[in-house]
């Protein structure tokens, strides 16, 4: 693969420009060239990072923690993730509880 743009990066990614700038002010990642017109380029690499950064936004993890543990050993981010997941996984019960109650109050109010 080629260098690929701001543009796409974002589009391949699917984040906004703000979010990849985002990324690049607090370090998390880096343009790797640049084009005759002063565009900046993105390599393969950036990519697979860019979207490692936003699946583990998706998991909950704060840009100073990803920027903590994204070149950590990989038993430090599998430690990280798993930690993450049972969080996750109390977040769901007890949303799971508040669904259940709501339910109940939608029954008595028919």
């Amino acid at each position: 693969m080629e260098n690929i743009t701001l543009k796409q990066l974002c589009e391949l990614v699917g984040v906004s420009r703000r979010s990849i700038q985002c990324y690049e002010k607090v370090g998390l990642m880096a343009p790797t060239d640049k084009n005759k017109y002063g565009h900046l380029l993105y390599d393969e690499d950036v990519l697979h990072r860019a979207k490692m950064i936003k699946f583990m936004s998706k998991l909950g993890f704060k840009l100073k923690e990803i920027q903590e543990i994204i070149d950590a050993p990989s038993d430090v981010i599998k430690e990280a993730f798993q930690r993450r997941i049972k969080g996750l996984e109390i977040e769901v019960f007890e949303m799971e509880k508040i669904i259940q109650e709501a339910n109940e109050y939608i029954k008595k109010l028919k």
